[in-house]
């Protein structure tokens, strides 16, 4: 299968293209207008430091639906409990930072490149992209980050330095999701750990039907709130 190389344009080539591990294109930018483009057509970027942009549409896709999400016995009783304090779009630019430094420092390489951490926090500005945080003795300890458009959200990245705090502020998200009628997050790519908490594969046929419907209807944009 061919890579595309992407022009100026925010054009993308249909996602059923994409080679067998689901690598699209090459190419273009991380502008808002292209960035959004990706998203709306199931694209999304991966790439390592000093690589060119790739761009991603993989089948299958990985997805949870918020009514599927299944806590653990030990994360309900961390919930309970109410150890963390957990805030909404407080602290977006501190959390996309933290999930691309732990992973470097766990020596997993990260695709958050500063490039890529620009580009999101811009979106974060503009009202698209969003934030939990989990918070310990005034501490940022926990965290994810995503874009949500229509009624989808698109899951990026967590991290957490104490136990259970990026699942904490996965529970709080999908709270929120439910009480305003998401439909599903999209993971991307399968991981064990996703799916023990309910998040499962779907082909790529149907993750663009379901994708297609999320997007008709008006966006959640600007500041959320617990």
């Amino acid at each position: 299968m061919p890579v595309f190389a992407l022009p100026d344009k925010h054009i993308f080539p249909p996602p059923h293209l994409a080679s067998p591990e689901g690598l699209l294109a090459v190419g273009g930018d991380l502008s808002p207008g292209r960035l959004l483009a990706a998203y709306r057509q199931g694209i999304f970027p991966w790439y390592a430091e000093g690589d060119p942009i790739l761009w991603w549409s993989p089948d299958p896709r990985m997805v949870l639906y918020p009514n599927e999400f299944n806590p653990s016995r030990s994360l309900k009783r961390t919930i309970r409990r109410q150890i963390y304090q957990v805030s909404f779009d407080t602290a977006f630019d501190q959390v996309i930072h933290n999930c691309g430094r732990l992973r470097t420092e766990n020596g997993e390489g990260t695709w958050i490149t500063p490039e890529m951490a620009a580009a999101y926090i811009q979106l974060h500005t503009l009202g698209y992209a969003h934030s939990v945080e989990a918070w310990h003795d005034g501490q940022l300890v926990g965290g994810l980050y995503g874009i949500a458009m229509g009624r989808i959200f698109f899951g990026e990245s967590m991290f957490s330095t104490m136990s259970d705090a990026s699942k904490v502020c996965l529970y709080h998200l999908i709270t929120y999701l439910l009480e305003n009628q998401f439909h599903l997050i999209d993971c991307q790519v399968p991981t064990d750990h996703l799916a023990r908490m309910g998040a499962r594969n779907i082909s790529r046929k149907i993750f663009m039907a379901q994708l297609k419907n999320a997007l008709g209807y008006p966006s959640h944009k600007g500041v959320w709130e617990i």
